[in-house]
């Protein structure tokens, strides 16, 4: 298995294990963004996570791959562990705290599994390091925070996907989304990135391993309720946070962009939901 320390080794551009790669990262829209269409769509998202797993063993077994059935098994976990229960807006006691605990699983297993099944140091979690921030990433900082005022307000009044969020008028509901939209943007840094992204970047040049990670990423994003003409805001996010991270393999950097830009998603859905309450934005 490719050792921690190679995984910015220039990789092949074209490869066997584009095909595995490229099925699960395509069940994704099937198992997140149309979750529950039809049983089979279901069957079908399933069906190419298993021919996924499958076909890189085979490539593992025949040579034409190097340990590319673990770390795909690793990403396959985590999907399955997000898909056994709904992603969609809901911050009522109970889903609160049984979403926490599904996301925390689908970070925590499969790095456990890597550590002490495998013995692998691929996934981890590097809280410190990549200071200090150079003057372009403070500028590209304010630039989100920018853009993100500008775009966000329009994005969610006039395509109507707030209502995709619950109504908050009560504190405890405004802390409850506060804490909810934090928690996920922090979990999808930590799945997403530095451990889908990581683990395809094994295998693939950094630019096919961007796009399988965002294929998962927007996926769920769209269950989480990024619908209508979302996709153009949140592919670019998410392919801009995988190359960030692969150039300053700094955690805490994509996840202060991160951070702020939900900041921003927070407030824009609290000026909607409440009128008036948030006089800051344009629209």
């Amino acid at each position: 298995m490719p050792a921690a320390d190679t995984l910015d080794t220039p990789r092949p551009a074209w490869s066997w294990a584009l095909l595995p790669g490229i099925l699960l990262a395509g069940s994704a829209p099937l198992m997140f963004a149309f979750r529950g269409s039809s049983v089979a769509q279901t069957l079908a998202a399933y069906g190419m996570l298993v021919a996924a797993l499958i076909a890189a063993w085979l490539l593992d077994r025949a040579r034409r791959t190097d340990g590319l059935f673990r770390d795909l098994l690793l990403i396959a976990v985590g999907m399955l562990i997000v898909s056994t229960v709904s992603v969609e807006a809901d911050i009522s006691w109970g889903n609160f705290f049984l979403l926490g605990f599904v996301l925390a699983a689908a970070v925590a297993v499969p790095y456990l599994i890597s550590r002490f099944v495998f013995r692998d140091r691929v996934i981890r979690f590097p809280w410190r390091g990549g200071w200090p921030w150079s003057r372009v990433q403070w500028g590209y900082i304010a630039l989100v925070l920018g853009l993100g005022w500008l775009i966000l307000p329009f994005y969610f009044i006039s395509s109507g996907v707030y209502l995709n969020w619950p109504a908050v008028t009560e504190w405890h509901e405004i802390l409850r989304l506060f804490i909810g939209v934090n928690a996920v943007g922090t979990w999808d840094e930590l799945f997403f990135i530095l451990t889908v992204f990581v683990l395809f970047k094994r295998h693939f040049p950094v630019w096919q391993a961007n796009l399988l990670q965002a294929t998962i990423f927007v996926s769920f994003l769209w269950e989480l309720g990024y619908q209508a003409w979302g996709p153009l805001l949140t592919i670019p996010f998410a392919l801009l946070q995988g190359w960030i991270y692969s150039k300053t393999k700094s955690l805490p950097y994509v996840l202060t962009v991160h951070l702020l830009f939900d900041a921003i998603v927070f407030l824009v859905i609290v000026h909607a939901r409440n009128p008036g309450a948030l006089p800051i934005f344009l629209l």
